[in-house]
């Protein structure tokens, strides 16, 4: 049973959107216990919404069963205490299964990945969501937009479907962002920067409001100060909080972006929260050198254990 209304859920969504890992262990199984820690450091510090089923959580790289266990492993863990969203993607049978299985976990709404597939029409996509949210029988539907390439009419046509509330706008194209969102206006929803911290400011110049973040695994009370200083539009602050994690999320974009969650189980297994390693195609473990400067970070920001 979801545990947030409407309303709560999009006051949320200008807040701070935390991917969680999806915890693995020595036999590449999920385990549960280790991501509670993950989810009350989050809680505690003021992350507004979490994420189940993220990129972060390696969700293309989760079995089916896995991820529906993932969802639910979320909703016991958070109890309620922040909106979880359950992403939710792939064949258009398995999002609807996926949907209807994180609504029966209590997830507050759906994410939905935008299909990799690499035949996609603009109005398969807007067929595909409209299937999806249906299944979620009245779950709230948040859009997950990597890329633009589908055209501003498509874009429009998605959030004109009545269950999405909101969309995560994860392309670097600000302006075309801006377009977006003067053309919806009247939908009044919420546009998020998909983008993590880095992207966070110019996403905010043009009208997204709170942000992704894969960063609250390991540091959320920063995430949070980086969201303060962009709700009291002091840039210069931001900038220097964004420029302190920087190196972070360099190590991150490595190898094609192939260390992004690999940067953040290492970080995690550092600070002795072993999350396990990630799975191909991902990159695992760390080149040396990676695992040098991640150590020498952690270090310097207090978090080596």
């Amino acid at each position: 049973m979801a545990h947030f209304d409407r309303a709560a859920l999009r006051q949320a969504l200008n807040g701070i959107s935390g991917i969680l890992v999806t915890p693995f262990d020595a036999q590449d199984r999920i385990v549960a216990a280790p991501l509670k820690p993950i989810v009350d450091r989050a809680v505690e510090a003021g992350v507004h919404v979490l994420v189940a089923n993220g990129n972060t959580s390696e969700y293309y790289g989760l079995q089916a069963h896995e991820a529906e266990r993932m969802v639910q492993i979320a909703a016991e863990q958070i109890a309620g205490r922040v909106p979880l969203l359950g992403g939710v993607g792939r064949s258009v049978h398995d999002a609807c299964a996926l949907a209807k299985a994180s609504r029966a976990a209590g997830a507050d709404a759906i994410m939905v990945h935008q299909p990799p597939d690499p035949f996609v029409a603009p109005r398969g996509v807007t067929a595909y969501v409209q299937r999806v949210a249906d299944a979620a029988d009245g779950l709230p539907v948040i859009l997950y937009l990597r890329n633009d390439n589908i055209g501003l009419a498509a874009i429009e046509a998605l959030c004109r479907i009545p269950q999405v509330i909101g969309i995560k706008w994860a392309a670097p194209t600000p302006l075309v962002l801006a377009e977006a969102i003067r053309r919806t206006a009247d939908r009044g929803l919420a546009w998020v920067g998909g983008l993590a911290e880095n992207w966070a400011p110019p996403l905010y110049a043009v009208g997204a409001r709170g942000f992704t973040s894969g960063l609250i695994n390991v540091m959320p009370k920063r995430s949070v100060a980086i969201h303060a200083a962009l709700e009291s539009a002091d840039y210069p602050l931001a900038m220097r909080l964004i420029a302190e994690m920087l190196p972070f999320e360099e190590l991150r974009a490595q190898e094609n972006n192939g260390t992004n969650v690999t940067v953040v189980k290492s970080a995690l297994r550092i600070m002795g929260q072993d999350c396990g390693a990630t799975r191909p195609p991902s990159a695992w473990p760390l080149t040396d050198a990676a695992q040098q400067r991640l150590e020498q970070l952690l270090a310097g920001w207090g978090l080596a254990r």
